[in-house]
């Protein structure tokens, strides 16, 4: 067997880094780091679900204007119907 000090080197290195790596993540400081990360994601969600519910109650009344707005012309729509039923039986009447 040939081991090249190379590979062995390169090995040792990420067996520090790692360890190393393990420790700073366990840190008081990393866990500091953590939890103002996880409360702005969580303020950052609460936000989003506020817009949310803003724009859901913005389209609920938007959709009932809309239907407002429709009956309003069908029954516009509606009268000048009569009106020019009306209309064609005096003609005819008249004839």
């Amino acid at each position: 067997m040939s081991f090249s000090w190379t590979k062995i080197g390169i090995f040792a290195s990420g067996v520090l880094f790692g360890t190393a790596g393990v420790k700073i993540l366990g840190s008081k400081d990393a866990k500091k780091v953590y939890t103002h990360t996880a409360a702005a994601a969580l303020r950052a969600k609460e936000d989003v679900m506020t817009k949310a519910t803003d724009i859901r109650e913005n389209c609920s009344d938007i959709l009932a204007d809309a239907k407002r707005i429709n009956e309003e012309r069908a029954a516009k729509e509606a009268a000048e119907e009569i009106i020019e039923d009306e209309a064609d039986e005096t003609v005819n009447d008249e004839m």
